[in-house]
């Protein structure tokens, strides 16, 4: 067997191959993302936010120790799942398990920043020279994917994790998140 196709096999067979292929592109998809990009909307209800924000930080404190860094990533997050209408510990929770809160996170299959977004929905939408490393644009993609995906399963959670995840049909990964959740960023 020659080694390009033996390395092809290889690709098609590994999970991160999987996750790229389960994430390809499609037009409605697409626009949301766009949409997302352009929509600049903010908190409602500025008491109910502090108070999530304040419960949030504590928890959140052992792994982003700089008060203002933890806040300001804690409003972004509470602003881009609201946003979609996906509960704010949720993205939480995915965050943790795709990331670890690492920014700079870079997962073998080439997803990148806090929630793990592919960089081929940059060209898809025609926002190139974005930079999924910059948290705005990462939590706004993510927040509109896990959300689509959340749409398209009806409302299972456990498949539109593991859609996010490029693990359909697999639950490792929503059990994952789920037990994040459940242990960790429940709301009080």
């Amino acid at each position: 067997m020659p080694a390009g196709l033996l390395v092809l096999c290889c690709l098609i067979s590994s999970s991160g191959f999987a996750a790229i292929l389960e994430q390809q592109p499609n037009e409605e998809l697409r626009a949301l993302l766009k949409q997302a990009v352009e929509d600049s909307s903010s908190f409602t209800d500025r008491f109910d936010a502090e108070v999530w924000l304040m419960d949030m930080s504590l928890r959140l404190e052992r792994k982003i120790p700089d008060p203002a860094e933890r806040l300001a990533l804690l409003k972004r997050i509470h602003h881009e799942a609201t946003r979609v209408k996906l509960p704010p510990e949720l993205v939480i929770a995915v965050i943790e398990v795709e990331s670890n809160f690492n920014r700079w996170a870079i997962s073998s299959a080439g997803a990148q920043g806090l929630m793990q977004v592919m960089p081929f929905w940059l060209k898809e939408i025609g926002r190139p020279k974005d930079n999924l490393f910059q948290v705005d644009t990462n939590l706004r993609m993510g927040c509109t994917i896990l959300r689509y995906y959340y749409d398209k399963e009806n409302g299972n959670l456990s498949r539109a994790l593991a859609r996010y995840n490029g693990s359909l049909g697999k639950y490792q990964y929503p059990q994952l998140v789920l037990s994040a959740l459940s242990k960790r960023w429940y709301r009080r």
